[in-house]
């Protein structure tokens, strides 16, 4: 949930059709613990007729650029899809991405935040940190 209280969610899927888009949004709606009022996706085909079905109070956007806050927001996940090609299913790719973005982001500061000594003390305090949780784990 970004700081709009709009949820951005990933989900890996192996398909793109109606099934996979009603499995999509019962998977989004059980965590958000209320009914939207408004939901915005790209304009496959597929989640407008899931959302009929499933959310047929709720108003639905597709229009061109609409979607662009969740296209971005999802770059880093696109990127790491792009670089690991080699899953062998689905779940691989889920369990992969959803351990991978944690660990990803405590390595990825925000370099435009600081100046270029605290950037690189940031970064050597970050990188020590994960060369001792490797040493932890590896001597247990």
């Amino acid at each position: 949930m970004d700081q709009d209280g709009e949820v951005l969610d990933i989900l890996v899927q192996s398909q793109r059709n109606k099934k996979a888009a009603k499995k999509f949004f019962r998977k989004l709606l059980k965590e958000l613990q209320y009914v939207p009022r408004l939901i915005i996706t790209d304009q496959l085909r597929s989640y407008s007729a899931a959302k009929s079905e499933s959310l047929p109070s709720v108003e639905h956007r597709q229009d061109k650029w609409q979607n662009n806050r969740a296209e971005n927001s999802h770059q880093p996940t696109r990127l790491r899809e792009h670089v690991m090609r080699r899953f062998k299913s689905v779940g691989q790719a889920q369990r992969f991405l959803s351990a991978f973005g944690i660990i990803s982001s405590h390595f990825r500061v925000g370099r435009h935040l600081f100046t270029a000594r605290s950037y690189r003390a940031v970064i050597k305090t970050r990188f020590a940190v994960g060369e001792e949780v490797r040493n932890v784990k590896f001597a247990a």
